[in-house]
This record gives structure tokens, C-alpha cells and sequence, in this order.
């Protein structure tokens, strides 16, 4: 399984549309086994969720995310956990351990059109 995190100095980025840097988490039998940090896409918002899928990632941890986001990773199959704060290591293993406390709910964001 892959996990990808938004990612900034060992945060959860909360901005999803702007992530610069994704932090992958290759998962074997309920433990990571590897990590490697990717550059988001230039391009930003839509080619990130494309960039994911392209990438064969299962889960995203996210901080916030809007709708037409939301919407393009789930229908690539991702199983997004949205509205996550702190660490990225610290989700991943929540995450791992039944515990993360996340949400699907989309947020407005002024940034788009």
C-alpha cells in the first residue's frame, strides 16, 4: 500500500492545492517500509490528484482540500483523510493503528477559478 502526505518540514501541509512536496509511505503488513519524498506537481491543484493517481497511492493524508479535489481522488479509487493537522509520521502511524481522526469533508477554497 502507498500513503501520501501533503508535506512540509515534517508537517501535515494544509493546503492541498499548493503541496510542493509529497512525502510516499510504502506500507507491507501494516508497518512503512520505506518513505521517499516527491515533488508535487508545478502545475498545482488538479495535476497534484493526477500526480497521486498516476503514482498508484491508496490513502492521502491531507490537511484541507476543496470539492473538485476530493472528487478526483476518490473517483481515482484514493481513499482520502482530510482535515488532518501535525505531524506526517505521527498521521501515517494513526492511520496505521486505527486511530487517525480525519474527515472526507470538503472546504471552500478563495484560491480557485
Amino acid at each position: 500500500m502507498k500513503i501520501a502526505v501533503n508535506y512540509e518540514n515534517g508537517q501535515i501541509f494544509q493546503h492541498f492545492g499548493q503541496t510542493k512536496t509529497f512525502k510516499v509511505y510504502t506500507v507491507e503488513n501494516n508497518a512503512v517500509t520505506g518513505t521517499e519524498l516527491v515533488p508535487g506537481a508545478p502545475e498545482g491543484h488538479h495535476a497534484l490528484g493526477r500526480q497521486l493517481a498516476a503514482m498508484q497511492v491508496d490513502v492521502v493524508i491531507c490537511g484541507s482540500l476543496g470539492m473538485p479535489m476530493l472528487e478526483l481522488l476518490q473517483g481515482a479509487g484514493i481513499k482520502v483523510c482530510g482535515n488532518v493537522t501535525g505531524s506526517a509520521d505521527a498521521a501515517v502511524q494513526a492511520y496505521l493503528d486505527g486511530t487517525l481522526v480525519s474527515s472526507t469533508k470538503a472546504h471552500a477554497c478563495g484560491c480557485h477559478h
